[in-house]
């Protein structure tokens, strides 16, 4: 058997690869940066350990723990600080703990009355007749207001997609919040009778998830699926063109420092990102024009990790961290209390804080440079959380395409992919610009991409066998 071309080392094309050789299918992995993890990088300086790209790995399937046992890093893998749980939100220029459970929302200054009455009233809107399609905000106002929108959805956007609820779709970008009001007709009874369809499917929505890392920063996963691999790993490899041969399988040319190359596979993974594939040439039939994928927004983001002493912060820092309403004012999109989630990530007596910069909402400010971004970001976090001294540690890293944004219209990007892999056989598509944008997203697209890898290969080699020559086609 040839091996399936991997092209992308981030998490998706780790898991895939490595899931590939657990079923004994031998796989080369092309990556175009020197280094496997994509986003994910975790550098530990000075005592201090800085996460760049996601912090933590929501655990909502048991696929997740099963990758991390089976690349040996079960040891490793830490679970967040039980004490870590709040959640908080800004209004009125003052960080507010999320209230849990119905009397603590009726209690909370975060919401208006009027706010708290349109919860109430929630089970009993009409569901959306899908007129169009519905923008995140549009499903917001019309079922629970404008002060929802603006003090709990604006934040919890720009928090996960650094974009604007109202150009998200809610099918691509929430698609489960969609089928819950199409299927329940109400949010309220969906999250109710959703949750028992879970856990018959042993899943774990992402808010109750447990949040997962390791010892050394989530990068020990990309790192330990690598060390795992046997197959090539070719770093610095830009994959230019891919072609379909008569005989079903695929060859790959790429360029690395040392010249131009090329290879036959018996398969195709892409898993690298929307702007990269609308570079990727197709030879050979059928032709296929990928340069659509272009037109995905991806926003910049910048992380700002900034170091503490904690007598420095009159905050608790008793939780997860805090998102921050546009209408607030602030130049942040949040902050994440990296130290209190995790132990080792900053010395005894000091803390760590994550804040990201940009997105949809202030694009231009990721490009600062890192003197400009530590000194809006510091008064920022001198209002939000009463710092008074000045960083003691300070790590800045820009991404000029952070997220994808799944906007409205956002289908037909989705159904171009499957065109592509049901026109060119063996050829599959997988990442957070198709399967969503979390990192358990991306995980779990790599593994079950790698299943339906397996899927062909197996019905690819029974049509040999039987001597049709049957190629089979793929959703």
């Amino acid at each position: 058997m040839k091996s399936v071309a991997v092209i992308g080392g981030g998490i998706t094309g780790l898991t895939a690869a490595f899931r590939l050789e657990q079923k004994g299918i031998p796989v080369v992995l092309y990556e175009s940066g020197g280094r496997v993890g994509g986003v994910i990088e975790s550098i530990r300086e000075g005592g201090y350990l800085a996460e760049f790209g996601p912090n933590t790995l929501l655990e909502t399937s048991p696929h997740i723990m099963e990758l991390i046992r089976a690349a040996g890093l079960e040891e490793r893998c830490w679970h967040s600080d039980p004490r870590a749980e709040n959640r908080y939100l800004v209004r009125g220029r003052k960080t507010i703990a999320m209230p849990g459970g119905l009397f603590g929302f009726l209690r909370t200054p975060l919401f208006s009355t009027a706010s708290k009455f349109a919860l109430f009233k929630e089970p009993f809107v009409p569901r959306w007749n899908n007129a169009h399609e519905e923008s995140v905000a549009e499903l917001v106002v019309r079922r629970l207001g404008r002060d929802f929108l603006n003090y709990a959805i604006d934040p919890m956007v720009a928090g996960v997609y650094a974009g604007n609820p109202a150009r998200l779709s809610v099918v691509h970008a929430f698609p489960k919040l969609y089928e819950l009001e199409q299927k329940y007709g109400s949010l309220i009874k969906g999250q109710i009778f959703g949750a028992r369809e879970r856990k018959r499917r042993a899943e774990v929505s992402k808010q109750n998830a447990k949040k997962i890392s390791f010892d050394d920063g989530l990068q020990v996963l990309p790192d330990g699926l690598r060390a795992r691999l046997r197959g090539p790993v070719h770093l610095s490899a830009r994959v230019g063109s891919v072609a379909r041969g008569i005989d079903g399988g695929w060859s790959v040319a790429w360029q690395s420092p040392d010249g131009g190359h090329s290879q036959e596979h018996s398969a195709v993974l892409y898993s690298g990102t929307a702007h990269q594939l609308a570079e990727l040439q197709f030879g050979g039939q059928p032709t296929i024009d990928t340069k659509p994928f272009a037109a995905v927004r991806y926003p910049p983001v910048a992380s700002v990790v900034l170091g503490f002493r904690r007598g420095d912060v009159s905050h608790p820092l008793d939780g997860f961290g805090a998102l921050i309403p546009k209408c607030e004012g602030f130049n942040i999109l949040g902050t994440l209390f990296s130290s209190s989630l995790f132990a080792r990530r900053a010395p005894e007596g000091f803390v760590t804080l994550t804040s990201y910069v940009g997105g949809e909402r202030n694009p231009d400010l990721a490009f600062k440079s890192e003197d400009e971004l530590v000194d809006l970001v510091c008064r920022d976090l001198r209002v939000l959380f009463g710092v008074s001294g000045g960083p003691t540690y300070r790590r800045c890293t820009l991404y000029a395409k952070a997220i994808p944004q799944y906007e409205v219209g956002y289908g037909r990007f989705k159904d171009l992919m499957a065109r592509m892999e049901a026109d060119a056989p063996g050829f599959f598509i997988a990442g957070n610009f198709r399967n969503g944008i979390s990192l358990s997203d991306s995980l779990l697209s790599g593994w079950n991409t790698a299943d339906r890898i397996e899927m062909f290969l197996n019905q690819k080699a029974d049509g040999a066998r039987n001597g049709t020559g049957a190629v089979p086609t793929h959703a």
